[in-house]
């Protein structure tokens, strides 16, 4: 993950928004000091809690507003973490993404990775440059 993927500078998305974004992140955080199972068995329940699909622009926006957020958490808040905050704050909106988990094949080396997927358009605020794929081993 770049540092710009990493570290949003911009302010995005409407306050209720951002507000989203900052539970959904500290939910992720909580989440991801549990037993995998665990996280995944409150994301299967939280994606059947939104009642519908972001269009692109509004992922878009809720992904750089749960990067923007991290940058004020002391620990790490890498892909795993934003990616997580960034489907558990659709939920919390009553919206859906999905949260896939796999890798990134570019020139090597190959990097695991996470991220929110939106069916149908595909990975949100990714770096998608030539030769990078995404390999998805779980999609939840």
């Amino acid at each position: 993950m770049t540092s710009m993927e990493a570290y949003s500078t911009a302010r995005s998305g409407t306050y209720g928004e951002r507000l989203a974004a900052a539970a959904g992140l500290a939910l992720a955080l909580v989440l991801l000091q549990l037993r995998f199972r665990h996280t995944v068995r409150t994301v299967r329940l939280a994606r059947r809690a939104g009642h519908r699909d972001l269009d692109v622009n509004r992922a878009e926006a809720l992904v750089s507003a749960v990067r923007h957020t991290s940058r004020l958490y002391p620990g790490r808040a890498a892909c795993m973490e934003t990616s997580l905050g960034s489907v558990l704050a659709a939920a919390l909106l009553g919206q859906r993404l999905e949260w896939c988990l796999g890798a990134r094949f570019a020139p090597p080396p190959v990097e695991y990775h996470a991220w929110p997927n939106l069916p149908g358009h595909g990975p949100v605020g990714e770096y998608t440059a030539a030769g990078w794929h995404h390999h998805t081993a779980l999609t939840i």
